[in-house]
């Protein structure tokens, strides 16, 4: 139930379809996903290690809010750690991670962009960096880069109603996860890091 509780809760926090600020009220949230408050308890202090909830004595507990600041030291560090994960995971990923990852490759590159909404094309942008950082096998990079990437989307959630091209932006995924299927290391760390680049140019373009 508190697994449950995280996803539903993260993937809402990441997308903003809770806004920056808003109060998280523990029994309200409980009562709409059927379960009881210590789950949910349990979730939100998951979540405030990942710097997605903050509490504050006698307040109570609020969605973070998003720095714009935050942007270049974030992006700081995953020009460093997303060419690592992509290379690693080109030639670490077991026959099964390849075969899922040249899945979603499929499916990412299938898209109908202009049909789907800015929330299911992040909804696959996100999936994608997840196959990634797990193929690489090392959880500690992977859980690194997850917290770092799970910043990065809320604040490109934030600005997509001013970016003219995020289905552009997710399609370059196709090439990447091909070079990992297709143990390209280094053609995989190339696509890792202009990934990067991009994201915080074309935040900053809207700035």
């Amino acid at each position: 139930m508190a697994e449950m509780a995280y996803e539903h809760l993260r993937d809402a926090l990441l997308l903003l379809d809770i806004r920056p600020g808003e109060p998280l009220k523990d029994d309200a949230i409980a009562r709409r996903l059927d379960v009881g408050r210590t789950p949910v308890r349990e979730a939100l202090k998951r979540l405030e290690g990942e710097r997605l909830v903050v509490t504050y004595p006698r307040r109570g507990t609020f969605a973070a809010a998003i720095d714009m600041t935050d942007l270049g030291q974030i992006s700081e560090v995953r020009r460093q750690l997303e060419p690592l994960a992509a290379a690693s995971a080109a030639r670490r990923a077991s026959a099964a991670e390849r075969a899922g990852l040249a899945g979603l490759a499929a499916r990412v590159g299938g898209l109908d962009v202009a049909s789907l909404d800015a929330a299911e094309l992040m909804r696959h942008d996100v999936a994608v960096h997840r196959g990634v950082y797990r193929a690489s096998g090392n959880p500690h990079l992977e859980d690194v880069l997850v917290r770092l990437d799970n910043l990065a989307t809320r604040i490109w959630c934030l600005v997509l109603d001013r970016l003219p091209a995020l289905g552009g932006h997710v399609g370059e995924h196709v090439d990447l996860l091909h070079a990992v299927v297709e143990g390209r290391d280094d053609d995989a760390a190339e696509l890792a890091l202009h990934h990067v680049v991009a994201f915080e140019r074309a935040v900053r373009d809207v700035l």
